[in-house]
């Protein structure tokens, strides 16, 4: 992993390493004596330009007086899964920005999705996903493409762990009515969103055209949360050329409040399962 782009989870990890480590009031050459190798070493660790061993991470937590078993944990976690699997690497070739997002959205307990006129990825089908992807001018070569497809349907498998996050997704009206792909894509999309509106971890609303002017008209955004106090809420908005990250608080703050405005207007769960029916029937 030398010299490669450190991942989201290797970041977060040196970083709460370097909050641990002076808050315990411990120097490098003092942490790197702990375990035995040289400043070097732990200053390209805390850099995110090196991994950690399991044994090193623990035992330097417990230099630096960590005892919360919850954050232990959670530094373990961290380490363990630092590496971004092969379909990451290959989306990140086609859009340099989305293996952070990926990573931001595998750590999360919580997604909150507002989708304007498009729907969410993590409940799009195959050939919506390919028609979105492939729609705008881009230099994107074919094997990108599909890159990205094969990335946004593993994506979705997140929703099939044995404790898959909270998924909140509220979409325009007019996401249910753009004839991506044409009817029959669109037809298959939305038997689909039926069909994930049953899933137990997924609430679906859709904010109906009569609602007239709201606050979601300038944008879509996801905004994910996690578990444990070491990383803050993150809004990610998506742009032709990647994705832009928001992590401050006041920032997370400001598009909680936007996507509660939007969900007060948003039908109910059980009202939007049959505008999509009616939708569907259209066709």
């Amino acid at each position: 992993m030398a010299g490669s782009r450190p991942t989201v989870r290797q970041r977060r990890l040196a970083a709460l390493l370097i909050e641990f480590r002076e808050t315990a009031g411990k120097t490098l050459d003092e942490a790197a004596d702990r375990i035995g190798c040289h400043r070097t070493k732990i200053n390209r660790i805390e850099n995110a330009r090196l991994g950690i061993s399991l044994g090193e991470l623990r035992d330097l937590l417990t230099f630096y007086g960590v005892e919360d078993s919850a954050r232990v944990d959670e530094m373990v976690s961290l380490a363990r899964r630092r590496r971004e699997p092969g379909w990451v690497q290959r989306a990140g070739q086609a859009r340099p920005t989305y293996p952070d997002f990926i990573e931001y959205e595998d750590m999360t307990d919580y997604i909150r999705s507002y989708q304007h006129s498009v729907i969410a990825g993590l409940l799009q089908t195959p050939d919506y996903a390919r028609e979105i992807i492939s729609a705008a001018p881009s230099t994107l070569k074919r094997e990108d493409i599909d890159a990205l497809v094969e990335a946004r349907m593993k994506r979705q498998e997140l929703l099939e762990r044995s404790t898959p996050p909270r998924l909140c997704v509220i979409e325009g009206e007019a996401a249910l009515r753009v004839q991506v792909g044409g009817t029959g894509v669109l037809r298959r999309q939305l038997e689909h969103l039926e069909k994930m509106a049953g899933h137990p971890s997924v609430e679906i609303r859709v904010v109906p055209d009569r609602a007239g002017a709201h606050v979601g008209l300038t944008g879509s955004f996801v905004l994910l949360a996690f578990p444990g106090p070491s990383l803050p809420d993150v809004v990610c908005l998506e742009q032709r050329t990647g994705t832009i990250y928001l992590e401050s608080p006041e920032e997370a703050a400001e598009y909680a409040l936007i996507f509660d405005s939007l969900r007060s207007i948003a039908l109910s769960p059980e009202d939007t399962l049959g505008l999509i029916g009616r939708v569907r029937r259209e066709l």
